[in-house]
């Protein structure tokens, strides 16, 4: 007969067995494509031309939206920003409004945008 020690020892290892087969590899919490990528060459002066960063990020947010995931804080931000040096004022207001929709406490920085756009004419 086995001892008291062998068999909890053997149910303990059991246990652990069964519970890592349980475990998955957690999902991110944010899609970020090539967000940071983008926002590197917006700053840096041999950056691509502005359409085909406005479309590598409408990229990004297409493949967002097939996953499931959502876009990390700043992306619409800098999206809208790419609209507005573009020309875009009305899709740069709309990606300004997701921002703020999705990231509340990002309202004084986009209002701070709004404001500055409608002063300069925009």
């Amino acid at each position: 007969m086995k001892s008291s020690s062998a068999i909890h020892m053997g149910s303990a290892v059991a246990l652990a067995i069964l519970l890592t087969g349980c475990v998955t590899a957690p999902q991110p919490l944010y899609s970020w494509n090539s967000y940071q990528k983008q926002v590197y060459s917006y700053l840096k002066s041999d950056s691509p031309a502005q359409e085909e960063q406005i479309l590598e990020m409408e990229k990004g947010m297409h493949q967002a939206a097939g996953t499931g995931t959502r876009l990390p804080p700043g992306y619409q931000a800098h999206l809208g920003l790419l609209y507005l040096n573009a020309g875009r004022t009305d899709q740069a207001l709309a990606a300004w409004a997701q921002e703020k929709k999705q990231f509340p406490e990002s309202t004084q920085y986009i209002d701070y945008l709004v404001s500055n756009m409608k002063k300069n004419g925009a």
